[in-house]
């Protein structure tokens, strides 16, 4: 039997993950609360529609299309709140904070 997790689960159980850890390993991103709730809200009403969200948000990263987000919960529009930008370098705060990259 694959004991691989498809990404959905791997999805949910990161969203569960970020939604009860308040340790310091989210200081980047908790450092700026509006940015930790937007990602968290999108990712529950992709994941909600059956979307991957790492792929629809890398796809909207990069194209700048909105339409890779979807309206359901109005996510589409709480995801225009940020820039892209800012979206990118959160993550890779985030990233380089929880691999023990960052000062």
């Amino acid at each position: 039997m694959d004991n691989k997790m498809s990404e959905t689960q791997v999805m949910g159980n990161l969203k569960d993950a970020l939604k009860k850890d308040k340790s310091h390993s989210y200081r980047m991103m908790r450092a700026q609360g509006p940015v930790y709730d937007v990602i968290v809200e999108v990712c529950d009403a992709l994941l909600e529609k059956g979307y991957n969200p790492v792929n629809q948000i890398v796809g909207y990263i990069l194209s700048g299309d909105p339409t890779y987000i979807t309206s359901y919960k109005n996510a589409r529009t709480i995801m225009s709140r940020l820039e892209r930008d800012e979206l990118l370098e959160e993550f890779v705060n985030y990233y380089l904070a929880n691999n023990n990259l960052s000062d």
